[in-house]
C-alpha cells in the first residue's frame, strides 16, 4: 500500500514538473496590435489633411491650422504666418484637381516615395514648381496622422516673396477685391458668375449657328429633320455639361480660393453627373427610337419590343451608375455601399421573387417572339392589342377599350394566342338548307359555291372546299371551308360578308332556301301548357312537306374566331 502510494506520488510530481517546464518554455503571447484611432481633426488621409488645413486657415484659426503642420522649434514662433502664407500660395498656385490628392490612409503607394511620405502639388509659380510634402507620424492620442512636413514649411518664406497678384486682382476694382462675402472677395464672386454665364451663352449661340449652317449645307429634308431632332433632344443637357466643365477648368486658373474650389467641386461634379445622366438617357431614348424605326422584316415588331425592353434595362443601369458616382463624390464609401447593395439585392431577390419572375418572364416572352407591341392577342381569355411590355407586366387594350395588365411571369407560363402572326384567316361555316331540296338542286349549289371559291382572288383555292356533310335533324348541312388571304381582320370581315351574300344568292337561285324555324306552343283552355305539348315544337313550313321536327338552318354559325 505504501509502495503504491509512493509510486503514484512520483508519477504525479513528474507530470506537474513537465507541464511547468513546458509552460515556461513557450514564448509569451504577442500583444494585440493597437487599432487605428479615429482622429478628431480628420488627418487620417492626405486629402483630408489639406482640406482641413485650408478650412482652418481660411477662417483665420491659425492655432487649429498649426495642428496640421509638422513645425520645428525654430518654426513654432511663426506658425500663424507660415499657415497664412501657405494658404495664399495654395489658393493662387495649386492648379491640380483636388481629387488628385490621395484619399487613402496609406497615401499613394506607387509614387516612388517612402510609405510615410506623400507629395501634393506642384505649386507652379512662374517657371518654378514646388511640391508640398506630407509626412505620416504617430500621434499619442490619434494614432497615425498626416502632417505638412517641416521641409515644406521651411520653403514658405522664400516662396511667399514670389507671390504676384492674380488676374482677378489686377482686372477688378480694388474695392471689390477688398470686400468679402462668405470668405471670398466680391471680385471672385463676379468672376464666378461670369465663368458660368459666359460659357452658357456662348455654347447656346454656337450650337444655334452650327445647326443653322448644317441645315443650309444639307439639301436633304430628312437629314435636316434628323439634325433638328437630335439638337432639340441633346441641346440643354449637353450645354450644361460643357458649361460646368469649362467653369471648373477656369476656376483653377483664375486663382479662386482652394477651400471654395473643394466645396464647389462637389456641387459641380454632382450637377455634372446629373446633367450627363440626363444627356445619356436622352441619347439612348432617341437612338433606340430611331433603331426601332429602322427595323423591318417579318419579325420587326418582336425585335422592336425587345429593343424597347433593352432600352429600359439600360436606362435603369445608367441611373444606378449615376447614383454610385454621386455617392462617391459626396464621400460615401462605395465599397461598403456595393457590399450592402449585394446583400440587399439577395434579400430583395428572396423577398421579391414574383417581381424577378415577372422581369425574366417579360424578357423570355420577347426573346421567344411570342408577342410584340401592336399585336392582337388572346391573353387570359381576353382579346386585345398589346400596348406595352414593361419590366413587370404586359398591357393589353381589350375590345371593350379597357386596359388589362397581366404579370409577365404568369403570362410566360400560360397560353398566348397571337393573331398578328397569321397570314390568312379561316372562314368556316355550315350552310343549312331546308328539307325538300332535290339532289339536283344540291349539286347545282355545290358546283356554284366551288366555282365561287375558286374564282375569288381573296380565297386560297388549294385548301377551300364546299361539301355536303350531313342530313341533320332539321336541315341539310353543307360545310363551307375557306382561307381568306389577308391578315387584316376588318378586310376579312368584308370578304366573308361578300362571300356569304353570294352563297345566299346561289341558294335562292337554285330554287331552294334556308331552313327557317317556327315555334308553336299549345296552350289548354285554362291558360296552362298542354300536358302533351309542354315542350316547344320546331318545324319548317308544312306546306313544303317539311317534317315537324326539322331543325332550323343558318348561315355563318361556324364563323372564324377573331378579334
Amino acid at each position: 500500500m505504501t509502495l503504491t502510494t509512493v509510486l503514484l506520488s512520483a508519477a504525479l510530481a513528474h507530470t506537474l514538473l513537465g507541464q511547468l517546464s513546458g509552460a515556461t518554455s513557450q514564448p509569451p503571447p504577442a500583444a494585440p496590435q493597437q487599432e487605428q484611432l479615429a482622429d478628431p481633426l480628420g488627418r487620417t488621409t492626405p486629402r483630408a489633411t489639406i482640406a482641413a488645413f485650408m478650412r482652418a486657415a481660411g477662417r483665420g484659426d491659425y492655432v487649429s491650422a498649426a495642428r496640421y503642420m509638422q513645425v520645428t522649434e525654430g518654426q513654432r514662433r511663426n506658425t500663424a504666418r507660415l499657415a497664412r502664407d501657405l494658404k495664399l500660395l495654395m489658393d493662387r498656385y495649386f492648379s491640380e484637381p483636388v481629387t488628385s490628392i490621395s484619399d487613402s490612409p496609406d497615401g499613394a503607394l506607387d509614387d516612388g516615395l517612402p510609405i510615410d511620405r506623400e507629395r501634393v502639388g506642384p505649386l507652379t509659380i512662374g517657371e518654378a514648381k514646388t511640391d508640398i510634402a506630407l509626412v505620416q507620424v504617430t500621434d499619442p492620442q490619434s494614432g497615425r496622422v498626416w502632417l505638412i512636413s517641416s521641409e515644406t514649411l521651411a520653403q514658405i518664406p522664400a516662396l511667399g516673396r514670389l507671390v504676384a497678384r492674380t488676374w482677378i486682382e489686377r482686372a477688378m476694382p480694388q474695392a471689390l477685391v477688398r470686400r468679402e462675402l462668405l470668405g471670398m472677395s466680391l471680385a471672385h464672386w463676379i468672376a464666378f458668375a461670369a465663368s458660368l454665364v459666359i460659357p452658357f451663352v456662348l455654347l447656346m449661340a454656337l450650337g444655334g449657328v452650327a445647326v443653322f449652317l448644317a441645315g443650309r449645307i444639307s439639301r436633304d429634308p430628312a437629314s435636316r429633320r434628323s439634325l433638328d431632332e437630335w439638337y432639340a433632344v441633346i441641346r440643354w443637357p449637353a450645354i450644361i455639361v460643357l458649361t460646368l466643365a469649362i467653369q471648373l477648368s477656369a476656376m483653377r486658373l483664375l486663382g479662386f480660393p482652394l477651400v471654395f474650389r473643394i466645396a464647389y467641386a462637389h456641387v459641380a461634379l454632382v450637377a455634372g453627373v446629373i446633367a450627363l445622366t440626363w444627356l445619356v438617357r436622352r441619347i439612348l431614348t432617341l437612338g433606340f427610337a430611331r433603331g426601332r424605326r429602322a427595323v423591318w422584316g417579318r419579325d420587326s415588331t418582336s425585335t422592336q419590343s425587345l429593343m424597347l425592353l433593352g432600352e429600359r434595362l439600360i436606362q435603369v443601369l445608367v441611373l444606378i451608375v449615376a447614383g454610385m458616382a454621386i455617392l462617391t463624390i459626396v464621400g460615401v464609401n462605395t465599397k461598403a455601399a456595393l457590399a450592402g447593395l449585394g446583400i440587399g439585392g439577395i434579400a430583395l431577390a428572396l423577398g421579391a421573387q414574383k417581381t424577378v419572375e415577372n422581369l425574366l418572364g417579360g424578357v423570355f416572352l420577347l426573346s421567344d417572339r411570342a408577342l410584340a407591341v401592336g399585336d392582337t392577342c388572346s391573353v387570359s381569355n381576353r382579346i386585345g392589342v398589346v400596348e406595352d411590355v414593361t419590366l413587370r407586366s404586359v398591357r393589353l387594350r381589350t375590345m371593350e377599350q379597357t386596359l388589362l395588365s397581366v404579370p409577365a411571369g404568369i403570362l410566360a407560363q400560360s397560353n398566348v394566342e397571337n393573331f398578328a402572326t397569321r397570314r390568312k384567316i379561316l372562314a368556316k361555316t355550315i350552310v343549312r338548307v331546308r328539307y325538300g331540296t332535290t339532289a339536283e338542286q344540291l349539286r347545282l349549289m355545290l358546283t356554284a359555291i366551288r366555282r365561287l371559291l375558286a374564282e375569288n382572288p381573296k380565297i386560297e383555292a388549294e385548301s377551300s372546299r364546299a361539301r355536303l356533310v350531313d342530313f341533320g335533324d332539321r336541315a341539310v348541312e353543307i360545310e363551307l371551308f375557306a382561307y381568306v388571304l389577308t391578315a387584316d381582320f376588318v378586310e376579312f370581315l368584308a370578304v366573308r360578308e361578300d362571300l356569304l351574300l353570294q352563297v345566299a344568292a346561289i341558294v335562292e337561285s337554285s330554287g331552294s332556301g334556308f331552313a327557317q324555324p317556327t315555334q308553336f306552343v299549345y296552350m289548354d283552355r285554362n291558360g296552362g301548357v298542354d300536358s302533351q305539348a309542354r315542350e316547344a315544337v320546331t318545324y319548317d313550313d308544312v306546306r313544303l312537306g317539311q317534317p315537324k321536327d326539322a331543325r332550323p338552318g343558318a348561315v355563318g354559325d361556324g364563323a372564324s374566331r377573331g378579334p
